[in-house]
């Protein structure tokens, strides 16, 4: 009997749990038999191995009794992602490759009939756990823009199990990849001049980027609004090292692959942007096992959700907690995943079923009772969570006006917003759209008139507390835009004035 040992790692929600591929190879009637609590797809590697073995040209130990064990037990594994390390355990047991070589080496990937190797989601999680063991990581050449995302990490990508086999016998050795050098530069998403006037609305669109607050656009159609969402991902400024790796290992798991032409893709923020068609697992996530949906896709970026009242209020309500705890758990039957959904929420509706609705029941051709059952489909709660509430006009008077050519505008911005950013993270570690509620009473004291003056405002548009903190929230951004150390009534007066929707249905209620 010859035991041999070989080390890759599973993909369980965000984490890479080591999993090592014990083979014996022992006497008795011949079989091929994998456990360790493989799913189908796994068990089925049984014949791929066999089929890319043999066309690798080496020998197939068929006379034997092979017993692959993925240990541990009681970890679920799917997919085809433990083919390369069983076959590199056979070759090992069976004496073709030596003990010595794999020792200090994980592997990855599914291999095809011929030996080929494909490849598989969720690469990048592994390579930081393997990074940190110090071990060299082998993975298929299909996932190597990926990997390169992880500095200081001894990886080598391969096409076949072939060429992995001369890696680890030598002389032939595959170069190890290099990380890469440049720094995420977004792409070109159009510049915050394209929209014709809505001067209010650009203006709550740089208060949103500089204190990473969630925003509501409420306006009849054709006035700008997906424009201006769209307009926003150009003003935040470029993901971090930490957080562009925090990205890319979510992307990685959801199993996107970006091509050699456009590397630093894995590192730029994007604009998510779902069908209202959606579902809630596909939102949130889901799926067994668990994958992330589009929120946890969203993470440091943007989420778009256009025309809001079309969603199912079952799916928008799912995103209640995570838009508070920034994460989402799901689980399933013997299966738990929690995704980071770290996300600015950026949404858009039309005021009314028929699209015009200015608070005079003339501008509409809907009912009061149709208005209200149409807006009625947003949850207090949801919008409680939403900082700011932006209208977004008709504006008959820029269609008169000839349209010129006009200087960008998003550059200049995009470096306020990021000086803004910047104070606040000295200032609080963190944006003010994240302050909790013990540093709101430190960075957002008031005076005695200011604040009777918010509690008189609260109350006359019988808002939430929630809603409290949040104006608070967005008054404190209001302050660092204009470089005041305190807030005054000024900045509460504005962030007030983001209260669109809430003015709309308190008018919807006296008609």
């Amino acid at each position: 009997m010859s035991l041999a040992r070989v080390y890759t790692r599973a993909l369980y929600g965000m984490d890479a749990p080591l999993v090592t591929v014990e083979v014996c190879l022992a006497a008795g009637l011949p079989a091929f038999a994998v456990v360790g609590m493989p799913q189908a797809g796994v068990r089925e590697a049984r014949d791929r191995v066999r089929s890319a073995i043999q066309a690798s040209e080496f020998e197939f130990p068929r006379a034997k009794k092979i017993t692959v064990n993925l240990a541990p037990a009681d970890l679920p594994k799917h997919g085809a992602r433990y083919d390369l390390a069983i076959a590199i355990g056979i070759l090992v047991a069976d004496g073709q490759l030596s003990e010595r070589a794999v020792i200090t080496r994980e592997f990855y990937g599914e291999l095809t009939l011929n030996g080929e190797l494909r490849g598989v989601p969720g690469i990048l999680p592994a390579m930081l756990a393997c990074r940190e063991q110090g071990r060299e990581a082998v993975i298929p050449l299909a996932n190597q823009n990926e990997a390169r995302v992880v500095r200081e990490q001894q990886c080598v990508a391969a096409e076949s199990l072939r060429d992995v086999t001369e890696h680890l016998r030598g002389p032939h050795q595959l170069p190890h990849l290099s990380a890469l050098q440049e720094s995420a530069a977004q792409q070109p998403v159009g510049d915050l001049a394209d929209v014709i006037g809505q001067e209010q609305a650009k203006r709550a669109l740089i208060l949103a980027a500089m204190g990473g607050h969630h925003v509501l656009f409420v306006g009849p159609p054709g006035t700008g609004k997906t424009m201006l969402a769209q307009r926003l991902l150009g003003l935040l400024p470029p993901l971090t090292d930490t957080e562009g790796l925090e990205v890319a290992a979510i992307r990685s798991v959801a199993g996107h692959n970006y091509n050699a032409e456009h590397p630093t893709a894995w590192l730029e923020r994007s604009l998510r942007s779902p069908h209202h068609s959606c579902s809630a697992a596909a939102l949130v996530g889901g799926g067994s096992p668990p994958q992330p949906g589009e929120i946890s896709l969203a993470h440091k970026s943007l989420l778009f959700l256009d025309e809001l009242p079309e969603f199912s209020r079952h799916v928008l309500d799912s995103l209640r907690e995570p838009l508070e705890s920034g994460q989402v758990s799901i689980s399933r039957a013997g299966y738990q995943a929690t995704f980071p959904a770290q996300f600015q929420l950026v949404c858009a509706l039309n005021p009314s079923p028929c699209g015009h609705f200015d608070g005079t029941l003339a501008s509409a051709r809907a009912t009061p009772d149709q208005i209200s059952r149409y807006l009625g489909k947003l949850s207090g709660p949801l919008l409680d969570r939403l900082d700011m509430q932006v209208a977004v006009p008709r504006q008959p008077d820029v269609l008169k006006q000839q349209h010129q050519t006009q200087e960008p505008q998003t550059p200049a911005l995009r470096t306020q917003v990021a000086k803004v950013r910047a104070l606040q993270r000295q200032r609080q570690k963190c944006l003010n759209s994240e302050l909790k509620t013990a540093q709101l009473a430190e960075h957002c004291r008031l005076s005695d008139d200011d604040h009777a003056f918010l509690v008189s405002a609260i109350e006359r548009f019988k808002l939430s507390h929630r809603a409290y903190h949040r104006v608070l929230r967005l008054a404190r951004t209001i302050a660092d835009a204009a470089g005041a150390e305190k807030i005054n009534k000024t900045h509460l007066a504005e962030a007030l004035s983001y209260r669109a929707l809430d003015r709309l249905m308190q008018q919807l209620q006296e008609l």
